[in-house]
């Protein structure tokens, strides 16, 4: 371990931030307060809002780069996935960088270098399941020590003083706990599959940590690494307590799994995703994920609790105080992504304590986050059985009453590309070797001339993924953004034992099953990611879904904003995000035909201000500058109208924040993506 607190210049200050600071306040306005951002989604809550309005409507098209920093320059290989939001606190940034190799602090008004904390831990690292640099890092004070915590890719959670970047002593070993031990299970240090992503949840006194581990079409085994979830104490780093996400013999929830033995057999159920918290109440929210077997349910009979829920936990003792399943008995890998956001709403004339949950299925389920009810009725549906054998089927799903879904569930003749009726005809032969039909249609299995499996709409990566959404407390109007695409589900016979001991695995008749790479794992070489199969809205995983004529199999939108109003459970508005993009701009068969614009897929979360919903693109494409990249984007928070867009060199790839800082107020976003490294982009209005 090494730590360099000296100051380094890594980023790229404009020459505008070497001179002396001239801006509208100082032309007789009083000066702004300095704000702060101290969680991932800007609170405890997860509402990615600040109430900011320097920028805003009618100068938004007049940003400018303040500065910029290459987090891939700290670590082992260029870094294309930067999916942080970093903090800010006191006037300094703090983020990973270099593939979680690093730990950064800036200076929030130039960028430059602080201090940096680097961690090399060897096999152990290039191992682990997750080598994104993540989300970021977390904060802790109690008015006289302050810490930045994070945890690493080999699973290691390190405490750092915040002012210089020096591990705490006194936390675990040296400033480090090994998060691979004192975890109720034997997980091997150097070639255990647990990982995380996310940002531990800091509330009062407790860091609270999940776990993530490798996708799982093709599980290696059923018993893999279990996604318990552990308070440590923030001071000393000694746990404090474990929450079982499957529940052990004689525990709540373990009644839940239908055949005797599978629950001591199985593994995953981690919480991959960030959390939210409610210090008044004391309480937790853990967006939880499947066991075992993101398409096939086989060991994991009956709803197999706690597997796609929502668990409200006790802060101090890890005490379940509720739980409400999403789905049950899942086979569609929806994993609740992203933190639930915290409200207080006002409802028939009272004001509840609500939990707004956005998914992968693209409903917003909204409860009481005191008590774990819905808000509104969600009323358990009667739902289709699949045909892979063996599989277990629940024969009902929950589905929200209010709100609305705010995207394409399901894939039907009416959802296909309809540009002009050549394409259309051409999309109606190819989805007759597939199965179609509602959201909660079941993976089919996949016959060598045969059904090639079940389209579906979302697809595995969502409607919504990690970055979740925004939320106004003034208006109660939550934001969120949501792609349209297809995954085929399509299930096989497995063939390959040395990959997995699954019966049944996702793919492909004939071809042979792929074990699964790592998230962040050095990307294949150039030729061979030529060669891969065109996009064409599917992620590949069940076989990958049909394009036509390289064209996206469903008709647009592909990406879009919904405002969803919390007063009423109703959408206030629902807009296309992103330009049209370039395949289909050129695309021959559409030569002559004006396509509105389209909105474009990604993994993208949105910002709310005074006035603003703030949103970057994703995918690349020719800007209006004549230049490749991606467009950040303005729209009127009450309309959805557009009312400004800047350049990006590429797309957005974590979620923005802002603050204020010295009167001038500043909006960073991560960005990166095809052959152009990540880069941290901070943004301000031009000084006199």
């Amino acid at each position: 371990m090494r730590d360099l607190s000296r100051r380094m210049v890594l980023s790229f200050p404009f020459v505008a931030a070497l001179l002396g600071r001239t801006s509208a306040f100082a032309q007789g306005a009083a000066k702004p307060a300095d704000t702060e951002w101290r969680y991932y989604a800007g609170t405890a809550a997860s509402n990615r809002y600040a109430p900011l309005e320097q920028i805003n409507a009618k100068n938004f098209n007049d940003l400018e780069l303040a500065w910029r920093f290459k987090p891939d320059m700290l670590g082992p290989r260029p870094e294309y996935v930067y999916e942080t939001t970093p903090l800010l606190i006191k006037g300094k940034l703090y983020t990973t960088a270099g593939s979680r190799r690093a730990v950064v602090s800036l200076d929030a008004a130039s960028g430059e270098m602080i201090w940096m904390h680097s961690l090399d831990e060897g096999e152990r690292g290039r191992n682990a399941p997750r080598q994104y640099s993540g989300h970021g890092v977390s904060y802790w004070t109690d008015g006289n020590e302050a810490r930045i915590l994070y945890v690493t890719p080999g699973y290691q959670l390190v405490a750092l003083d915040a002012t210089t970047g020096i591990p705490v002593q006194d936390f675990g070993v040296n400033g480090v706990v090994d998060l691979k031990k004192d975890d109720d299970q034997e997980i091997d240090l150097v070639t255990g599959e647990v990982g995380l992503h996310s940002t531990p949840m800091i509330i009062k006194d407790v860091a609270v940590v999940g776990a993530a581990h490798l996708s799982g079409g093709a599980p290696r085994t059923r018993k893999n690494v279990n996604g318990y979830v552990r308070g440590f104490d923030v001071r000393t780093g000694k746990r404090k307590w474990i929450f079982h996400t499957i529940p052990r013999k004689g525990e709540f929830g373990y009644d839940s799994w239908a055949v005797p033995g599978q629950a001591e057999a199985t593994g995953n159920a981690g919480v991959w995703a960030q959390m939210s918290a409610d210090p008044e109440l004391g309480l937790v929210y853990l967006p939880v994920e499947l066991p075992t077997g993101d398409y096939n349910g086989q060991y994991r009979a009956g709803n197999a609790l706690f597997g796609e829920s929502i668990v409200a936990v006790d802060a101090e003792t890890g005490q379940r105080k509720w739980h409400y399943q999403l789905v049950h008995h899942g086979l569609w890998d929806n994993d609740i992504p992203c933190a639930s956001i915290l409200c207080d709403i006002p409802v028939n004339g009272k004001t509840v304590k609500a939990l707004a949950q956005p998914t992968k299925q693209s409903f917003l389920y909204v409860l009481n986050r005191e008590t774990g009810e819905p808000v509104w009725p969600i009323r358990e549906t009667k739902v289709p059985k699949g045909n892979v054998p063996g599989e277990w089927y629940a024969p009902t799903q929950p589905v929200p009453s209010k709100p609305p879904a705010y995207d394409r569930q399901g894939v039907s003749i009416d959802d296909l590309i309809d540009f002009t009726p050549a394409l259309r005809a051409e999309a109606e032969k190819l989805v007759k070797n597939y199965t179609i039909g509602g959201m909660w249609t079941p993976p089919t299995l996949a016959v060598a001339g045969g059904n090639r499996g079940t389209l579906h709409a979302p697809s595995s990566t969502g409607g919504t993924n990690w970055p979740g959404g925004a939320y106004d407390p003034d208006t109660h109007i939550v934001y969120v953004f949501s792609q349209s695409i297809v995954s085929n589900y399509g299930v096989i016979k497995n063939s390959n034992t040395d990959v997995s001991d699954f019966d049944y695995v996702s793919g492909v008749p004939g071809q042979a099953v792929q074990p699964t790479r790592p998230m962040g794992a050095p990307r294949p070489a150039p030729a061979a990611r030529a060669a891969a199969p065109a996009a064409g809205g599917g992620d590949g995983e069940g076989g990958g879904a049909p394009t036509v004529q390289g064209l996206p199999l469903l008709k647009p939108p592909y990406g879009r904003i919904t405002a969803i109003d919390l007063t009423k459970g109703e959408h206030a508005w629902q807009i296309a995000h992103g330009e049209t993009p370039d395949n289909i701009k050129n695309h021959p068969a559409l030569k002559g035909l004006k396509i509105p614009r389209t909105g474009r897929p990604g993994l993208l979360g949105p910002l709310c201000t005074k006035s603003l919903v703030i949103c970057g693109e994703a995918g690349f494409a020719i800007t209006p500058t004549g230049a490749r990249g991606a467009m950040l984007r303005a729209y009127d928070k009450a309309t959805g109208e557009e009312k400004g867009a800047v350049y990006m060199p590429a797309p957005q790839t974590g979620s923005p924040m802002t603050y204020m800082l010295g009167g001038e107020q500043y909006l960073v976003v991560a960005t990166g993506g095809g052959s152009t490294s990540a880069e941290l982009l901070a943004y301000r209005l031009p000084r006199s």
